[in-house]
């Protein structure tokens, strides 16, 4: 009886500590799962979009004559972008010179020159004139470009310059190189040549 009881306690004894033992197992090893050991990686994600994505601006809606558009007209301009203020919503299209040739239509070819900055950290980002090489955009409304442009360029004349205000949604939503997911893209169009 007494070696009954003995073995009986021994069980329990083991029974016990293999529960304690498997109970510890999931700390001690790393896990696959979405918590313990992998929650940081769980949230590096949400992080990196953060680190991607463009702060939402400030103030009052900007209005086209707040960006400073300086240079002469066959040059290449400078986009000073205004501070104080958030985007407008929707495409902005100011002419800041009216052409005096043929006028971009749905389906034209447009041969442009462009700037672009970004309204977030007003920089300068590219330029079809530090590559002395004019862009074309054929079939205007259905062309290989972002939507701002293909809404933005029709009624363009030739020989005129354009100031588009691109909100996000019209330009690279989920960002493209090094501009940032939400971003507003501005632009300043000088149409070369405008053909059909």
């Amino acid at each position: 009886m007494r070696t009954a009881g003995r073995t009986a306690l021994t069980l329990v004894a083991l029974l016990s500590a293999g529960l304690s033992v498997a109970a510890c197992t999931p700390s001690d090893r790393p896990s696959t799962a979405t918590g313990g050991a992998s929650t940081p990686a769980a949230t590096a994600p949400e992080t990196e979009a953060r680190a991607t994505s463009v702060a939402p601006a400030s103030g009052p809606p900007c209005t086209p004559d707040q960006f400073k558009v300086t240079g002469a007209l066959g040059s290449k301009p400078t986009i000073t972008v205004p501070t104080g203020c958030k985007p407008q919503d929707g495409l902005v299209v100011e002419d800041v010179e009216v052409g005096t040739g043929p006028e971009v239509k749905q389906g034209s070819t447009a041969t442009v020159h462009y700037v672009l900055n970004t309204f977030s950290d007003q920089k300068f980002r590219e330029s079809s004139w530090d590559r002395n090489q004019p862009f074309p955009v054929e079939n205007v409304g259905q062309a290989s470009v972002i939507q701002g442009w293909n809404e933005g360029l029709v009624g363009l004349k030739e020989g005129g310059r354009r100031l588009l205000v691109v909100p996000s949604d019209k330009g690279y939503p989920g960002g493209q190189g090094d501009i940032l997911a939400g971003e507003t893209l501005i632009f300043v169009i000088d149409a070369v040549k405008v053909e059909g």
